[in-house]
C-alpha cells in the first residue's frame, strides 16, 4: 500500500500557500517590531515625569493644608476656655490635635496625588505596571513637593496658627510647660522664690532687684538645662538670696528652692513630653500623608487613562499596552 504525495500543481499551489503565510507573519511581526522601536524611541526622548503635574499637586496640598490648619485653628480656639470647668482638658486637646493632624494631612494629600496622577503626561506605549509605578512615584513627589512647600513658605503661618491654639490651650489646662524652657518662663518660679510669707515682718530689703532675679533665674535655667540638681555653691546662695528678701529663716528658704526647683523640673519634663509626643504625632501624619498622596496618584492616573479599576483591585490593572 502506498501513501500518495502530491505533485505538479498541486504541490505548487501547496508551496504558494505557505509561501503567503510565512510572508504574512513576517510583516505583522515587522509592523510590531517598528511599532515597538517608535515606542522606544519617544520614551527615549519623553521624562518618565511631568513636573508641571507634580507642583500643581503640591500647591493644591501645601493650599489646603493651610485650609486646614486655619480651621482645626478656629475649632481649638472654641474647645478651650479660662473657666475651669468649661471646655476640654489639655490632655484631651493634645490627643484631638493630633487625630486632626492626621486627617487634614489624609485629606490635603489625597487631593494633591489625585490632581498630580489626573494632570500627568499621557505616556506612549508603557507598560501597564510602569504606569503604576510612575503614578505611585507622582503622587509621592507631589506629597514631598508640598512638604518643604509648606516648610519653606507657609511655615510661619502654620506656626502661628497653630501656636496659638497651643498657647490657648496651656492657659486652659492651667499648665505652664510650654513656657518653662524661656526665660519668661522663669519668672514664675523666681516669683515664687521671693515671695514674701504674709505672717514674717517685712525685711529692709524686701523684694528682689532686677540684677538679682536675672542671676537666679540663669541657676534656675542652668540646671534645667542640664537636666541635674542645683551645685551646693548655688544652692546655698539661693536659699541665702531668698531668706535675706523674704524675712523668712535659712531652713524655710533651703526648703522652698527645693520645692521651687522641684516643680520647674517637674514642668520642663511635662513640656519635653508633650514636644515628643506632638513629634510622633507629625511624623505619623506626614507618613500616612505620603501613603494616600500616592494611592490617589493610581486613581488619578487609571482615570486619566480611561483604565480606572481603583486602588483596592490594582492587580486587575494588567493592560499590556496602555497611554
Amino acid at each position: 500500500m502506498s501513501v500518495l504525495s502530491p505533485s505538479g500543481p498541486e504541490l505548487f499551489t501547496q508551496d504558494l500557500y505557505c509561501y503567503d503565510a510565512n510572508n504574512a507573519g513576517t510583516a505583522a511581526m515587522t509592523d510590531t517590531l517598528r511599532a515597538d522601536m517608535r515606542a522606544s524611541a519617544l520614551e527615549e526622548n519623553q521624562s518618565a515625569v511631568s513636573w508641571a503635574a507634580v507642583a500643581a499637586g503640591g500647591v493644591a496640598a501645601a493650599s489646603l493644608t493651610l485650609v486646614l490648619l486655619a480651621f482645626g485653628a478656629g475649632m481649638g480656639f472654641s474647645s478651650v476656655s479660662p473657666w475651669s470647668n468649661s471646655g476640654i482638658s489639655g490632655e484631651t486637646f493634645k490627643i484631638a490635635a493630633g487625630v486632626y493632624l492626621i486627617v487634614a494631612a489624609m485629606l490635603s494629600s489625597t487631593i494633591g496625588g489625585y490632581i498630580a496622577g489626573r494632570l500627568r503626561t499621557k505616556w506612549i506605549g508603557v507598560h501597564s505596571e510602569e504606569v503604576a509605578f510612575r503614578d505611585t512615584a507622582h503622587g509621592f513627589l507631589a506629597w514631598a513637593f508640598a512638604t518643604v512647600l509648606g516648610a519653606a513658605v507657609l511655615g510661619a503661618a502654620a506656626t502661628y496658627l497653630v501656636g496659638g491654639v497651643a498657647t490657648g490651650a496651656a492657659q486652659n489646662a492651667g499648665q505652664a510647660e510650654s513656657a518653662s524652657q524661656s526665660t519668661g518662663a522663669a519668672e514664675y518660679f523666681v516669683d515664687m522664690l521671693f515671695r514674701p510669707d504674709p505672717a514674717t515682718p517685712a525685711p529692709a530689703q524686701a523684694g528682689a532687684d532686677p540684677a538679682v532675679r536675672r542671676e537666679i533665674g540663669r541657676i534656675l535655667l542652668r540646671s534645667l538645662r542640664d537636666n541635674r540638681d542645683l551645685p551646693p555653691p548655688d544652692r546655698t546662695y539661693t536659699a541665702q538670696m531668698v531668706a535675706a528678701r523674704t524675712g523668712i529663716n535659712q531652713a524655710e528658704a533651703d526648703k522652698r528652692v527645693a520645692a521651687v526647683v522641684t516643680e520647674a523640673k517637674a514642668a520642663a519634663d511635662d513640656a519635653r513630653k508633650a514636644a515628643a509626643k506632638l513629634a510622633l504625632w507629625l511624623t505619623a501624619a506626614m507618613l500616612i500623608g505620603a501613603f494616600a498622596a500616592s494611592l490617589a496618584a493610581i486613581e488619578g492616573g487609571q482615570l486619566r487613562d480611561g483604565t480606572w479599576r481603583g486602588v483596592i483591585w490594582a492587580r486587575n490593572y494588567r493592560a499590556q499596552r496602555t497611554g
